[in-house]
């Protein structure tokens, strides 16, 4: 399954790039966290409406898009990487900053799921899992949380094992936040859902 990183124009958080994808897109001011991370990006889009570089955008190759549109920077950049056979995505500097472009990353991450793909959203103190009909298991981390929230209307068939909390096939709705704050009783947690698509927070407590 082809991978796929985007650096978006959230908080900053350093990003090791161990296992190297097959496509590195940057949009707008995730560009200079891609080179403050000294990592070159495949493709460079964006409106560039928050990018405060040294070069412009237009000398590096990056494709210009205008600041009025439907779509968002990271949301063009999901649409890039699934248009070209990437169903492993994941969205790092994601999160903090303004939180309607926090929102807006995580409904980039539905859209990925609803189309047959795994979003994984990258922040200082939070890792977000979104993805539909599957499992993921995910190593303990001590002093961190884990949260599972329903993304649809209601998510079924959900299993969480290895946690303080557990269950198994369980409905999630997205109005009511029961899944909020579990920890890990066992070196690995392993969450399943049918259907519906279904986010994970890992989130350091602090």
């Amino acid at each position: 399954m082809k991978k796929c990183l985007i650096y978006s124009g959230g908080e900053y958080c350093r990003t090791e790039v161990k296992d190297f994808p097959d496509l590195v897109i940057a949009c707008d001011k995730g560009l200079m966290y891609a080179q403050a991370d000294l990592v070159r990006p495949d493709i460079i889009l964006g409106d560039f409406d928050s990018f405060d570089g040294d070069q412009a955008p237009e000398t590096l190759g990056a494709f210009v898009y205008p600041k009025e549109k439907d779509d968002t920077d990271t949301m063009l950049a999901v649409k890039y990487a699934l248009e070209n056979g990437c169903r492993e995505i994941t969205i790092t500097c994601a999160l903090g900053a303004r939180l309607d472009h926090t929102i807006a990353n995580i409904q980039a991450g539905t859209f990925i799921a609803e189309h047959g793909g795994r979003a994984v959203l990258q922040g200082k103190d939070d890792v977000i899992h979104v993805f539909s009909d599957g499992s993921i298991l995910l190593p303990k981390r001590e002093g961190w949380s884990l949260s599972v929230f329903s993304l649809s209307d209601r998510v079924t068939g959900v299993s969480i094992q290895g946690t303080k909390y557990s269950t198994d096939n369980a409905e999630l709705t997205n109005g009511f936040p029961i899944g909020i704050s579990n920890e890990w009783a066992e070196d690995k947690a392993e969450i399943t859902v049918g259907t519906g698509v279904i986010m994970i927070i890992e989130s350091r407590i602090r």
